[in-house]
């Protein structure tokens, strides 16, 4: 593992571009497995978990061209070859949930180790996914690791789950594609990276409405074809270099397309102090304040609270309390997605941070604190490393992110990015 050696407060100000969405490529990557004919994805970010998929598939007889530089990746399968290769999902890597659906459909069977590894953010529930392929015709002929076998034609289904997750929604959409008959799915996730592979379903030709709500309904199709799509701008990417300006006391402009979807992330982070410029194509932080937004209500205290999109998104709620540690006033973060999430906050002790957390879900920054560099421990969670880079970048002084390799899985070339804009970060 490697540590992040960060030297705080150099304004870091220009001008840059995020990278395609990781939430967003891997789900469409998958998807690419429901047609025969070429797919091309574009603005393609340069990450591991990419890597992983791309061996399995070539591994399966799939014919896989990608540009680094171009930021491409076209596909193309065999569904003869990959019917008759082994049906047995890769293992190290969370994303391989989202192959359930599609290799099933190849296959008629698979097998499934819940042992791959992701952020660790507690239990990741598999049960969802499991009741989504029985709800088509699947059955679990297995546990431990998992054997799933098809009998039959996949037919349409209605589920309501207990709550919208994400990969179950993508899970759904990409087998009710092919189902046949009409599927509705209602407490869906509407995150902008599952509105992406609704959005490229629907360029193959599958017939669903309800996009971007709660709401699904998807008319299934016989044949899906070729497409080109485009990997949507990562909004998290976004409001990391947005928050990094800020602290730093630069002034940076992100070129996006994601604009339409950054109105409420931008009002949370405008609790904290930041102050933005809007255009088209472009958001600029301009200056931090670093007063916390204080309620009308007098009785409450100021809180962020992370929740499904259209909330704000819980993988945000670690940068806002990155950012907060240098706030003049109190703020209570509430994480009502993931339980224990925010255990880790009392790593911002070591810079002089005042934390309280109050149960699983809840935290307390108290504001008016002085900062000193510390040497902190990152646990393996992507946003976490990044909210400990938010509190060390706003310090005089160098400290050090110990365990900071979970960063690269979903920021390509970060220390490069954020050198050329004037920060004093590099890796050890």
């Amino acid at each position: 593992m490697s540590d992040l050696l960060v030297d705080g407060a150099h304004p870091v100000s220009g001008t840059i571009r995020p990278s395609g969405n990781k939430n967003a490529v891997l789900p469409m990557l998958c998807a690419t497995l429901l047609t025969e004919d070429e797919v091309t994805l574009t603005n393609v970010p340069e990450i591991s978990d990419i890597d992983k998929l791309v061996e399995y598939f070539r591994s399966k007889g799939s014919r896989v061209e990608r540009d680094l530089a171009a930021q491409t990746l076209t596909i193309q399968h065999d569904f003869t070859a990959f019917a008759e290769a082994d049906a047995e999902l890769p293992v190290g890597i969370r994303a391989a949930v989202l192959l359930l659906a599609p290799v099933l459909l190849r296959s008629d069977h698979l097998i499934f180790d819940t042992e791959a590894k992701g952020c660790a953010l507690g239990v990741r529930e598999i049960d969802p996914h499991l009741e989504i392929l029985e709800s088509f015709g699947g059955t679990i002929a297995s546990t431990h690791p998992y054997r799933i076998e098809r009998r039959g034609e996949i037919h349409g289904a209605t589920l309501w789950p207990d709550y919208a997750s994400v990969t179950a929604t993508e899970t759904f959409v990409m087998i009710a594609a092919v189902a046949n008959g009409t599927s509705h799915l209602n407490n869906a996730a509407s995150e902008p990276h599952v509105q992406a592979l609704c959005e490229m379903l629907a360029a193959m030709g599958a017939d669903l409405d309800g996009i971007g709500t709660s709401k699904l309904t998807v008319r299934g199709v016989r044949k899906l074809n070729g497409t080109t799509a485009r990997v949507p701008d990562d909004h998290h990417e976004v409001a990391t270099f947005l928050a990094i300006g800020a602290v730093t006391g630069g002034r940076l402009t992100v070129e996006t397309d994601m604009g339409g979807h950054m109105p409420l992330i931008l009002r949370q982070f405008g609790k904290l102090g930041m102050e933005f410029e809007v255009a088209e194509g472009s958001i600029t932080v301009t200056g931090w304040t670093r007063k916390i937004t204080e309620p009308y209500t007098a009785e409450m205290l100021p809180k962020i609270e992370a929740a499904p999109w259209p909330y704000f998104p819980a993988d945000l709620l670690p940068h806002a309390v990155g950012v907060s540690v240098g706030c003049t006033g109190d703020i209570m973060f509430w994480n009502k997605v993931y339980e224990g999430a925010l255990g880790w906050s009392a790593e911002l002790l070591k810079f002089g941070a005042r934390v309280h957390l109050s149960d699983p879900h809840r935290l307390v920054v108290f504001g008016g604190n002085p900062l000193r560099p510390a040497t902190v421990e990152a646990p393996y969670i992507i946003r976490v490393v990044v909210a400990l880079l938010l509190a060390a970048i706003q310090i005089p002084g160098e400290s050090r992110i110990k365990n900071a390799d979970p960063i690269r899985r979903a920021y390509p070339h970060f220390v490069e990015k954020l050198t050329a804009l004037g920060a004093k970060v590099r890796w050890e």
